[in-house]
């Protein structure tokens, strides 16, 4: 655990590597960009053709995975301690993973992905109603449950490692359970510097593909002064880079929370709108019908690379979807694995990947299907051509069907430029988290990584365009996919190891009856009928647990063991720890817990009056892996130290049985775990 403040923020083995690999793209891109432009081309044809069979896999083994986690007995493993809560309600929750499921890939996709594959599909014959069902049925497996699979993935390895071990908050700790304290060596620096390239080539994708549409959405509203071109672009990244600086230096809550709730709003109006607008009833037939159609063809779907067709389309969708989807992952899944503290693995997958997915099916259904219907029921042709030549127009094309037509492009435009901004900067912090180490940091260096940011999707459009967005996309996501992939197995050997933990500690929270007092009895039922006060759970911790832990201390000090005892009075517990060398960390906590009275207590008046304090008090046994659930108080000074010598028994069991346990040291503290580390990691930053 550090004890000083950092003599600086960036962790250079991380910061460095990545500097480099970015200033040497911009500088090779910008003196030679239709070189450049070939080299992406050509790339992501070699890239695509080699190893688009390993995208498919590995996408599919992540949704197997997490489903597995959640409906195995891991799905009842919290993220966190044992006794941790949810950070956030239900409610809360939820309404934030529906922020992290809006984005600019809804808006650039909503319409032109359909209208697209309705034209040209892969399958069927163009312009059909089995065009239709094959257009929607793709456009719901491009942002279904596989693209949040990837997601949900990142952000339960990063949770779990994160809270329920206390290891940074950063994919080299998902290796741990394979290679130790290497993490924080040179492999686990190489993992993070993949992560962070992956992520700002994820972000510059994103940026990217908005900007062209904001470019678009100003010049179909301002046709006379603003012309759709790449000097036009740039200069808008410039303009919303900046807005994005100044989100960033505001901070968390000031900036970035507040506009991610001015996105929620915007697109649910947006999408209501055209609910309203549009063929209502047309939409939820369609969307219930295209649902049943995804689910019937999910695994067909799944493990297709069109191996028999020649042809670029499955690298110019799917592919690059995914892709996109795994290099954006990092930052993503960030973001939920910080607002998931205290859910179950169960709660976070099921929460995770189906909350998002039903909202991006029904943004589709109403917008997908809404430009569907135009076209084959009310004969607008028009459409087809106008999204073919540009996609990114596509939405604008819409509204011109729709009543209100200024006013929803005009909106329109405006939630792009929102969610560029929020996607820059929420991509910047997690950035410079990554590069840092997980440290706070000074303001210069977020305001380096926003604009660096808007620096590389400047130069990629000025390459390229679109191909070279889905090259640094497709390319960076490969060995970041194998990180994903060693990091599955990591996840599954911890996983095991707990199980092994919890087997070893199962127990009989209740005492034996010949460890207790002979008069305990009494003092057991007095406890239970008129609740002790705050004051008395105090004293009994400081003049039963405390001599009690001393005595087992004392003895184990003799013993030639490593025995120390605390008594917190800031946090009202007393602390136990008995170490042995590198192998043996046993810590034992009573700690004073306030709950509300149960309401039997108010109803039954149990005694001769009615409590009259509004919480109840208990003495709390802790272990490392959090609250036990039971309450010592009442209990005698020898049943007390038979409990201690119990868990402590009960934990070399653990070691003994499951030898390949995870060698993390760890202190718990009222905040939460914290890793004490006395690797070389913390001299490196």
């Amino acid at each position: 655990m550090l004890k000083k403040p950092p003599r600086s923020t960036i962790l250079m083995p991380v910061f460095a590597p990545a500097v480099i690999v970015l200033v040497l793209l911009v500088i090779g891109t910008i003196s030679n960009p239709d070189a450049a432009g070939e080299l992406f081309s050509q790339v992501l044809t070699y890239t695509t053709t080699t190893f688009g069979w390993f995208y498919m896999l590995v996408v599919a083994l992540f949704l197997i995975f997490i489903l597995v986690l959640a409906f195995s007995s891991y799905g009842n493993i919290k993220l966190g301690p044992d006794h941790a809560e949810p950070d956030y309600k239900f409610s809360e929750w939820f309404a934030m993973l529906f922020s992290a499921g809006y984005g600019i890939a809804l808006l650039f996709y909503g319409v032109s992905e359909p209208v697209v594959h309705f034209a040209e599909p892969p399958n069927s014959t163009p312009e059909t109603i089995a065009a239709a069902k094959e257009a929607m049925q793709i456009a719901y497996f491009h942002w279904g449950l596989h693209t949040w699979a990837i997601y949900t993935f990142t952000g339960l390895v990063l949770a779990y490692f994160g809270f329920r071990h206390g290891l940074p908050l950063s994919m080299r700790s998902t290796l741990f359970p394979l290679i130790g304290d290497k993490i924080y060596g040179p492999v686990g620096h190489g993992v993070d510097v993949v992560a962070l390239l992956a992520t700002i080539f994820g972000v510059a994708t994103t940026l990217g593909l908005s900007v062209s549409q904001i470019n678009s959405g100003l010049n179909y509203l301002l046709p006379d002064l603003i012309p759709i071109g790449t000097g036009v672009q740039i200069i808008t990244i410039a303009i919303i880079t900046l807005a994005a600086l100044v989100s960033v230096l505001a901070g968390m809550d000031k900036g970035i929370k507040r506009l991610s709730m001015l996105n929620v709003v915007l697109a649910t109006a947006l999408m209501v709108f055209v609910f309203i607008a549009g063929p209502s009833v047309f939409i939820l037939n369609a969307f219930m019908e295209n649902t049943g159609s995804y689910l019937s063809n999910i695994v067909e779907r799944t493990f297709s690379l069109q191996a028999y067709v020649h042809g670029d389309w499955i690298a110019s969708w799917t592919l690059f979807i995914f892709a996109w989807t795994i290099a954006w992952s990092p930052f993503v899944g960030t973001f939920i694995a910080n607002i998931s503290r205290g859910r179950t693995i169960r709660q976070f997958v099921l929460g995770v990947l189906f909350v998002p997915v039903i909202f991006t099916f029904f943004w589709f259904a109403v917008f997908g299907d809404t430009a569907l219907n135009l076209i084959m029921v009310q004969g607008l042709d028009t459409l087809i051509g106008d999204v073919q030549a540009d996609k990114s127009v596509a939405l604008f094309k819409l509204f011109e069907a729709l009543p209100f037509t200024q006013i929803a492009s005009y909106l329109t435009v405006l939630l792009i430029m929102t969610f560029f901004v929020t996607s820059s900067d929420s991509g910047s912090l997690v950035i410079d988290s990554i590069a840092s180490g997980g440290r706070p940091t000074p303001a210069w260096q977020r305001t380096f990584w926003v604009v660096i940011q808007g620096v590389v999707a400047s130069v990629l459009l000025l390459a390229g365009g679109l191909t070279a967005l889905q090259t640094v996309a497709i390319v960076s996501a490969l060995p970041f996919a194998i990180i994903l992939l060693i990091s599955m197995g990591g996840m599954w050997r911890a996983l095991i190891i707990e199980e092994h933990r919890t087997d070893s500690l199962a127990q009989d929270n209740r005492l034996p009856p010949h460890l207790l007092h002979p008069s305990a009895w009494r003092e057991r039922i007095d406890y239970l009928t008129k609740q002790p006060q705050r004051a008395e759970v105090l004293a009994y911790i400081r003049e039963v647990v405390d001599p009690a832990m001393h005595q087992v201390a004392d003895k184990f000090n003799d013993s030639g063991w490593n025995a120390l005892v605390e008594y917190d009075e800031v946090n009202s517990r007393a602390v136990l720890q008995l170490q042995r060398g590198e192998g043996v960390d046993f810590s034992y906590e009573v700690r004073l817990d306030e709950h509300d009275i149960p309401e039997y207590y108010e109803q039954g008046k149990v005694g001769k009056s009615t409590p009259s304090q509004l919480h109840h008090y208990r003495a709390e046994v802790y272990l490392r892996r959090g609250g036990q659930t039971y309450d010592l108080y009442g209990y005698q000074s020898d049943a007390v130290i038979n409990d201690i010598v119990d868990q402590f028994e009960k934990y070399l069991n653990f070691l003994e049985i499951s030898p390949d346990s995870l060698p993390w040291r760890m202190e718990m503290h009222d905040e939460g775990l914290i890793v004490e580390s006395t690797s070389e990691f913390d001299k490196e930053r």
